[in-house]
């Protein structure tokens, strides 16, 4: 809950000041992705929420799509190989000790995601460009994540979706018509479509990229929409060399 009243904050902020549009990345300065090795990328279970959204708002979780889109979705991040991976793999499904501590990392990444999304990415006067001091991490106790899934960065991504359904949708045409015909009545939205992605270094906890969008696009009940979504999510993502790139060109 915590998370989406991020969101619903961010969304407020964002009306207020379109011009910012709706995405936002943040990279931790001066990194980059290394060069010198190859990387793995420990890839978390998304955390998906997929429903359906009536007429008076209301959200209703739709097991099915949730499903479909948790696959889809994991699919498209193997494929996409961010940051030039040389491999992305998933923590396997863990129980005892080690699901208890993946759990709280889940659950600590979206507290500081929380964070970020509020008082950073969706801040009506800051530009991504203009972000400094972006120091937040999970703290070095992650380390133990990749020794167990094998990674060297652990990737989390959140994604959460309502579709409408017939009574909104009719909402929706009869808010056009009567903007249309009387200049009054306003906008119903399609739905909610909002994600984010994080990166952290396992090494040190660091969070070292984050990248969110509150108007998502790509359905990701099927494959080609899943695919859509995670370049979306992937947005920005650090390349290898790429700070050192640009700290060259600003010196010159």
């Amino acid at each position: 809950m915590k998370i989406l009243h991020a969101l619903a904050l961010a969304s407020v902020a964002l009306s207020s000041a379109p011009a910012l549009g709706q995405e936002k990345a943040a990279v931790k300065p001066g990194f980059t992705m290394p060069v010198d090795r190859p990387v793995r990328i420990l890839v978390f279970r998304p955390d998906v929420k997929v429903g359906s959204q009536s007429a008076g708002g209301v959200v209703t979780p739709n097991a099915e799509w949730t499903a479909n889109a948790r696959k889809h979705l994991a699919d498209a991040l193997v494929l996409a190989k961010p940051g030039g991976a040389s491999e992305v793999v998933f923590m396997p499904e863990l129980d005892g000790e080690n699901a208890t501590l993946l759990n709280e990392y889940r659950s600590l990444f979206k507290g500081v995601a929380a964070t970020v999304l509020q008082h950073r990415l969706f801040k009506g006067d800051r530009l991504p460009t203009k972000i400094t001091g972006f120091e937040y991490t999970l703290g070095s106790g992650t380390a133990k994540l990749g020794e167990i899934g094998g990674g060297d960065y652990g990737l989390f991504v959140v994604t959460n979706d309502a579709f409408g359904d017939s009574g909104r949708k009719a909402l929706q045409v009869f808010g056009l018509l009567m903007s249309a015909a009387t200049g009054f009545g306003g906008m119903v939205s399609s739905g909610i479509h909002a994600g984010y992605a994080g990166l952290v270094d396992l090494r040190t906890g660091d969070l070292v990229w984050l990248n969110a969008d509150l108007k998502m696009g790509g359905d990701v009940r099927d494959a080609e929409g899943a695919t859509k979504r995670v370049v979306q999510l992937l947005e920005d993502f650090p390349q290898p060399g790429a700070s050192a790139a640009s700290a060259r060109t600003a010196a010159k």
